[in-house]
């Protein structure tokens, strides 16, 4: 190969390589977050759902049920 052939090459490598930067960087991308795909064109406008914290313990009512039961036949033994 000649010093032509090979910085033809090089310069066709480099523009491909500046056309691929450029319609990555132009595309912009997208991300699911907590249902909804941002960023949507009306993302700053959308109306946010609030679900507030629930208890920290989630079988509660299964363990108040439990106590219970534990204490009727505690009860009954007697």
């Amino acid at each position: 190969m000649t010093g032509s052939e090979i910085h033809k090459r090089w310069t066709g490598l480099v523009v491909c390589g500046l056309l691929a930067a450029a319609s990555l960087s132009s595309t912009g991308c997208q991300v699911d977050v907590a249902g909804q795909t941002l960023p949507s064109p009306y993302y700053l406008q959308d109306d946010i759902q609030y679900f507030p914290a629930g208890p920290e313990f989630k079988l509660s009512n299964e363990a108040a049920a439990m106590k219970a039961y534990q204490a009727q036949s505690q009860l009954g033994e007697q």
